[in-house]
């Protein structure tokens, strides 16, 4: 797991903007990939996937869900097929719930906001 990546994603939680694009995530995360590579792209996907999984399986919320698609509210079909894989439902039925994202949203800043889970799980 991408430890770099995992880290600014928290520190995303708990800052003011609540959000990253993943183009400012490989620059902020000095991941050095190129997004018009598909292959890198594919990358990057699989990094925050890998954090969201673990995330998940240690009862804590989705920090992909903060990662959104350059000029986009929402995240694209590779965040929704993990959750579908992780059991949430529907992957196009999630996507069309607009609920569903701010509530991932919500609970990543709720649970990286309180000092004790920031410093027990960092």
């Amino acid at each position: 797991m991408n430890s770099r990546v995992r880290k600014k994603l928290i520190q995303v939680a708990r800052g003011r903007a609540h959000l990253m694009s993943f183009q400012n995530l490989i620059y902020e995360a000095e991941l050095g990939l190129n997004l018009e590579n598909p292959h890198e792209k594919s990358m990057l996907t699989e990094v925050i996937d890998e954090i969201s999984e673990r995330e998940y399986r240690e009862g804590r919320p989705l920090l992909s869900s903060l990662v959104r698609v350059k000029g986009q509210k929402n995240q694209g079909d590779s965040f929704f097929r993990m959750c579908e894989r992780l059991g949430y439902g529907n992957w196009k039925d999630l996507k069309k719930n607009s609920q569903f994202i701010e509530e991932q949203r919500d609970a990543c800043r709720e649970f990286w906001s309180d000092k004790k889970n920031f410093t027990e799980y960092l």
